[in-house]
């Protein structure tokens, strides 16, 4: 499985071969660190930080990921760096993360760090967190390690810690640990595995569901909607689960996931806080997955469905007989089209799309607040780039939720959990490619733009929650 996979990754970047001499990837986390200092002393500690993160920290100071496998970031990810995946990244995650460059590489380390500066059109009401303004904040977002590579043969994994900046908390992050194994089935090629992660859809191959979508990255200090659906974030890190997963013919692919929330204890200890007070699942939450892939030359389509069903405990207060219910049903789409597919920096046009509709029974929610008894939510999202070289990468996104007014569930000023709006965003990646002359790291440098039509079901002063967001997300391997 190792050589086959690899093989595939090197007869495109082979063509490049002269210039290649070990240029390796960003991976595929989120992102950066510290504390907060004041004001003034922020625009200097954040310069430092950003050459800091650029420093070798090794001879090659780089993503393990693409440490163990020999390739540029380019291979692997649309725009030289993660998470948004190429199908040779979607082949090294199904196979268990395991490909390798016939070199030992062990243990596979690595650690990014993301840095920002976050305006909004309007002062907030208050300061979004503590020791920042209300507004024009500089912030050390993230910082995370991680172990991602090959743990033994066929076993391989992604776990992330994550030290967050904004809240100054330790966690455990986005964790995804499997054993794959290729075979044939009915004459066609058959990849299938188990795995043991923390978040539906941290599996996923694809960048249109919950864990993986775009933005790939976006401000922790600008206001955001109450409104979401339970699977769109909801359970992450909350829960932890085992389930199955194949592949046939590089065409089907299919999965099944069986969670159970995680106790307040447990919750405690791996850093997940606030703990008293917030919602507790109830039981089994089963999660499914099933797509359909298919290349047809330049052109890559993916359809598919994916969903779960769990019962809450809202505000983790137990009543006799009743729980709140949720059902989320998604559809998902994604498209991607190659002007040279021989060429690892050759242009790149990529679109993802998810619709997830929400059926909630809140029994609980009912008897605890006086929420309706019933409410359906809907959230659909979809955004395209187009990758230029593989080094400059606009985006634009429209998304938009709406569902049934309940003012004591939700907790807008009307009730109503509508809002909708666009965003967009450049990035640019100077290395990561087979011709970058440096090859000990990578960095991604973004503007992003957040503009609200509605927000909390008010189309009045909308536009006062915009946001305009700076982010220098840096990556090494060590």
């Amino acid at each position: 499985m190792d050589v086959r996979l690899v093989a595939r990754l090197r007869a495109v970047v082979e063509p490049l071969r002269p210039s290649f001499d070990g240029t390796r990837c960003a991976g595929t986390g989120v992102i950066a660190a510290g504390r907060t200092l004041p004001r003034s002393g922020r625009p200097v500690l954040w310069c430092l930080l950003t050459l800091l993160a650029l420093y070798p920290w090794s001879a090659n100071a780089v993503p393990s990921f693409a440490e163990q496998t020999g390739q540029p970031c380019a291979a692997c990810h649309v725009g030289a760096f993660g998470p948004q995946l190429k199908q040779y990244g979607r082949d090294f995650k199904l196979n268990g993360y395991v490909a390798t460059d016939g070199k030992n590489h062990f243990p596979p380390l690595a650690v990014t760090t993301q840095l920002s500066f976050t305006h909004t059109n309007n002062a907030q009401p208050s300061p979004p967190a503590h020791n920042f303004a209300d507004n024009d904040n500089f912030a050390m977002d993230q910082a995370s390690l991680y172990y991602a590579g090959k743990i033994a043969p066929n076993v391989g994994g992604f776990i992330q810690v994550t030290y967050d900046g904004i809240g100054k908390q330790l966690h455990i992050d986005n964790t995804d640990i499997r054993y794959a194994h290729d075979t044939e089935l009915f004459d066609q090629d058959f990849v299938y595995g188990f795995t043991a992660n923390n978040s539906p859809s941290v599996t996923d191959l694809w960048n249109s569901t919950p864990v993986w979508a775009f933005p790939y990255n976006q401000s922790p200090l600008a206001p955001t909607p109450l409104a979401s659906t339970l699977i769109d974030g909801g359970l992450g890190q909350k829960v932890a689960g085992a389930g199955a997963y194949a592949m046939w013919n590089d065409l089907v692919y299919a999965e099944f996931d069986l969670y159970r929330g995680l106790g307040y204890d447990v919750l405690n200890a791996t850093g997940i806080l606030p703990v008293a007070g917030t919602d507790k699942t109830q039981g089994v939450i089963p999660y499914w997955r099933l797509a359909l892939q298919q290349n047809f030359g330049r052109h890559y389509v993916q359809v598919g469905t994916y969903g779960l069903n769990a019962s809450v405990l809202p505000g983790g207060v137990e009543i006799p007989g009743h729980v709140d219910q949720f059902t989320d049903l998604a559809l998902d789409a994604n498209y991607q089209f190659e002007f040279n597919p021989k060429d690892v920096t050759g242009d790149m046009i990529s679109a993802h799309a998810t619709l997830i509709h929400e059926d909630g029974w809140l029994g609980a929610s009912q008897i605890v607040a006086g929420s309706v008894p019933f409410h359906g939510l809907d959230t659909f999202r979809a955004d395209v780039s187009y990758s230029f070289g593989a080094t400059i990468t606009p985006s634009i996104q429209y998304f938009s939720t709406h569902g049934t007014a309940d003012a004591a569930y939700f907790g807008t000023a009307n009730g109503s959990p509508n809002s909708s709006g666009m965003i967009a965003e450049i990035a640019y990646v100077p290395f990561g490619k087979p011709d970058s002359f440096i090859s000990w790291g990578n960095i991604r440098f973004a503007v992003q733009y957040v503009s609200y039509f509605r927000f909390d079901g008010m189309t009045n002063n909308a536009s006062a929650n915009n946001a305009l967001y700076f982010s220098v997300w840096a990556a090494a391997h060590f």
